[in-house]
């Protein structure tokens, strides 16, 4: 039997619908604030068709288009929820009216546009990885005695992939 469009989906349909586990979908709720499923008796959740919609936008920006979670935060954070939802449904007609409303709201809030970093263009993958590593061999120079060769975003960089680690760590010791 067949749900309604508008009828609620449990964990499993909608892990079974994006192809993900279900314990990616957790996870983002943790990473994810905008995330909020229905959650009754016993912890069951029931996602609303908007949350599966901002779920399929996320998984597109992060496994088709390469974005990291970090750069997804960022552009919920600076474009909304539906911005993100057009970009899951492939309406690029909505993502640049959305595109063109944040502009006009921050030119008429006379707002400086935030930069956009590379994990922000829609469509456009980070760069992939190289020998390159957090800033180590990016020049053939050697760092001055005494000092750590670690700058302030590298440092950012590891203390985050640091967190993750430990988080799969914690799902992993659950797991055992």
């Amino acid at each position: 039997m067949e749900k309604s469009p508008d009828a609620f989906r449990t964990i499993s349909e909608v892990a079974d619908d994006l192809d993900l586990p279900q314990h990616v979908l957790r996870f983002w709720e943790t990473r994810f604030p905008q995330i909020k499923p229905m959650k009754r008796g016993g912890g069951r959740r029931y996602y609303r068709p908007e949350d599966v919609d901002l779920l399929k936008g996320i998984r597109h920006l992060l496994y088709d288009h390469g974005y990291t979670i970090k750069g997804v935060q960022k552009l919920l954070k600076s474009n909304g929820n539906k911005f993100v939802i057009a970009i899951g449904n492939g309406d690029m007609d909505a993502v640049e009216a959305l595109s063109q409303a944040a502009a006009a709201e921050q030119a008429a809030a006379k707002i400086q546009p935030p930069s956009l970093e590379e994990d922000q263009i829609v469509g456009k993958a980070k760069a992939p990885s190289t020998r390159r590593f957090f800033g180590f061999g990016a020049s053939n120079q050697e760092p001055e005695m005494g000092s750590t060769g670690v700058g302030k975003e590298d440092r950012a960089l590891l203390q985050e992939a640091l967190y993750d680690l430990l988080e799969c760590k914690r799902l992993l010791d659950q797991v055992r």
